[in-house]
């Protein structure tokens, strides 16, 4: 069963937490994600499952972005979410989707318990214009049922920032450095 918005509105601050929450973004049995002014774009020409791939970072300017095709573009959500003894899932919005932007590739299915900011595997159809801040994407509940475990200890819990894949922590456990990220003038941090 999915939550209708006045169920997601009574269960706030308990089972669910938006945060920053605005109640204009509330609809019938969803309620609408922002775009952060940030971006990380794959640096390599072959991802590989196995190993961090250096990822760099781009800054959406207030008069907007083109995104191209055939290109990934990693985002994350302004607001960071909790979710107890609901499973959340987000999906893009109509209004966006019409436009041929994805804003997930298959990663729209959260964990019961995840805690943190909701990563965007962005793909455009063809070129698009996005913006800091528009309604992106719309997250809903669904009611669980039976006994079942919180997510707590993942490799995404309590993120503090767009996530990389970290596919390659499962596939080769004693490898688990962190992505490296480009940041402006040549300078790297560790990103995880």
């Amino acid at each position: 069963m999915i939550l209708s918005g006045k169920e997601i509105l009574s269960n706030l601050g308990t089972r669910i937490v938006i945060d920053p929450f605005r109640e204009e973004h509330l609809n019938s049995n969803s309620y609408d994600l922002t775009l952060h002014h940030e971006l990380l774009l794959y640096e390599e020409v072959v991802l590989d499952m196995r190993k961090p791939n250096r990822v760099r970072r781009l800054v959406i300017p207030e008069d907007g972005l083109v995104l191209t095709p055939n290109q990934l573009y990693l985002g994350r959500t302004i607001e960071r979410t909790e979710t107890y003894g609901l499973v959340p899932m987000i999906e893009g919005r109509s209004s966006v989707g019409r436009l041929g932007l994805f804003v997930h590739v298959t990663a729209g299915f959260g964990d019961v318990g995840f805690r943190g900011y909701w990563t965007l595997e962005m793909f455009a159809v063809q070129p698009i214009r996005i913006y800091p801040g528009v309604a992106i994407c719309q997250i809903f509940y669904h009611e669980i049922r039976g006994e079942h475990e919180e997510y707590r200890n993942g490799k995404y819990q309590d993120n503090k920032d767009i996530q990389p894949s970290l596919l390659f922590q499962e596939l080769d456990p004693g490898l688990c450095k962190r992505p490296r990220v480009r940041l402006p003038f040549g300078i790297e941090e560790s990103h995880g």
